[in-house]
């Protein structure tokens, strides 16, 4: 049972680690770009308050109009930037241009031993600020200095970052997920043609899998050849046995039938030659039956459908000279039978024996070409004008040894070894009744790929 793809599911896990790491990436950097830029504001306010300090000492009071920062940040309204120096009762001694018309909510939480709090506020306007404040001492005289940057302006540089980082490195996973399913694809490769070669083995183009493979899959290919040869000795064996067991057993069964004759004509002699004729019945019928399932399991035969069937009508015409057989010529890409050429005759041989028996003298015959869940099929379809079988004698008329008309010779057998032929093959047997009046046999067998080994 299929799964799915290795090398899809190789892409798609590796898609979705790259999502991961990548938004991961982002975020992260984004982060380490927001840490940078508020580290460098603090740094920047706390410049500021020195140089407001320092200019407060040089002037000689926080009241001076010297008193003055050079960013013009400070002299916009609403910009989040601001700065005020405020005496120890709070009373409001100097300030920039930017905060004239508002009040900046309190620093909380008390002066460190540094002499200095910093807290993130809202400014009137909604913007959020850093605000860092310093408590000094002037000329004697203590004296609080607030400057405060807008974190808004970090925010969107962090947003415009953040956007930009996520374009680059979605490009990059682009890139990075075609790479890695060229990559798999590549991978792949060698596990897509010890395919092609078990394929080439399966259909009967070469005997072993060949070719050179990564060390990864090497050992699937050698225990492959291994597993074939194995097979080989094993049918090998099995048929030597079937021979031996055959021989074996034809000599005592002729000794009983022989005793039994020369015993003259009674009761014992009778039954004797009975169940002789029993058992050399089974026998053959049994040791058919292993021989059909030694042959067929040999992998790597086909042979060529069209010429079997042209050789079996040319015979059958010679055999019933009143019958007409009309071969209807195959589409040239018609597929090979995968299996013995003995037992495609011997299937379509019985099948088109039954037709010539009960035909009134026409026969026809086509073959077409099917497309199965396990590949390629082979369809054979024999029709006669003959009396034909109603369903439910078409169901008894392929149990083993059912005769619907003892006028004809014939063990019954017949179409029983054909459908036990068709089951060893995975194929299947209908028989249903034909446009020429009398019954249709559709014989569906696996098919194989054109040419290689040639016929067997």
């Amino acid at each position: 049972m299929r799964k799915g793809s290795i090398a899809a599911s190789l892409f798609w896990l590796s898609a979705a680690w790259l999502i991961i790491a990548l938004l991961a990436t982002a975020f992260l950097l984004s982060e380490l770009y927001s840490r940078a830029l508020d580290t460098s504001l603090s740094e920047t306010l706390e410049f500021h308050v020195e140089t407001l300090v320092d200019l407060t000492i040089v002037s000689g009071g926080a009241a001076s109009d010297s008193v003055r920062l050079g960013d013009p940040r400070f002299d916009r309204t609403a910009s989040g930037w601001y700065w005020l120096i405020r005496d120890e009762s709070n009373r409001l001694l100097n300030f920039s241009n930017s905060v004239v018309g508002m009040v900046l909510p309190e620093v909380p939480g008390a002066f460190s031993d540094m002499n200095a709090r910093s807290a993130i506020l809202t400014d009137p306007f909604g913007t959020k600020i850093r605000a860092v404040e310093r408590l000094v001492t002037v000329d004697g005289v203590p004296l609080r200095v607030l400057v405060t940057g807008s974190l808004d302006e970090i925010l969107s540089l962090v947003d415009d970052f953040r956007g930009q980082t996520l374009i680059v490195l979605g490009a990059v996973g682009v890139m990075l997920a075609i790479m890695s399913a060229i990559v798999a694809r590549l991978a792949l490769r060698p596990i897509g043609r010890l395919e092609k070669a078990i394929e080439r083995v399966r259909e009967g183009e070469s005997d072993l899998v060949t070719g050179q493979y990564p060390r990864e899959i090497a050992p699937l290919a050698d225990e492959v050849n291994e597993l074939l040869r194995s097979n080989t000795q094993i049918i090998e064996r099995a048929r030597s046995q079937v021979g031996n067991l055959a021989h074996g057993l034809k000599t005592p069964i002729a000794v009983l039938r022989n005793e039994a004759s020369a015993a003259g004509e009674g009761t014992l002699s009778r039954v004797v030659l009975s169940e002789s004729d029993k058992m050399q019945q089974l026998v053959t019928t049994y040791l058919d039956r292993a021989r059909i399932a030694a042959r067929s399991s040999v992998i790597g035969k086909k042979a060529d459908a069209t010429h079997v069937m042209l050789r079996l009508a040319r015979v059958m015409e010679k055999l019933h000279p009143n019958i007409t057989i009309a071969f209807a010529r195959p589409d040239a890409s018609l597929p090979w039978f995968r299996g013995d050429e003995g037992d495609l005759e011997e299937m379509a041989g019985n099948l088109l024996d039954n037709a010539c028996k009960w035909s009134n003298g026409k026969i026809g015959i086509s073959m077409f070409a099917e497309r199965g869940a396990s590949g390629s099929m082979l369809l054979i379809k024999i029709e006669d004008d003959g009396p034909g079988l109603t369903e439910a004698e078409a169901e008894e008329a392929l149990r083993r040894g059912i005769r619907l008309d003892e006028k004809q010779p014939g063990s019954g057998l017949g179409l029983d070894i054909v459908k036990e032929l068709v089951d060893v093959y995975g194929g299947s047997l209908r028989l249903k009744p034909s446009v020429l009046g009398g019954l249709l046999a559709e014989l569906r067998l696996p098919g194989a790929k054109l040419g290689g080994l040639g016929r067997n």
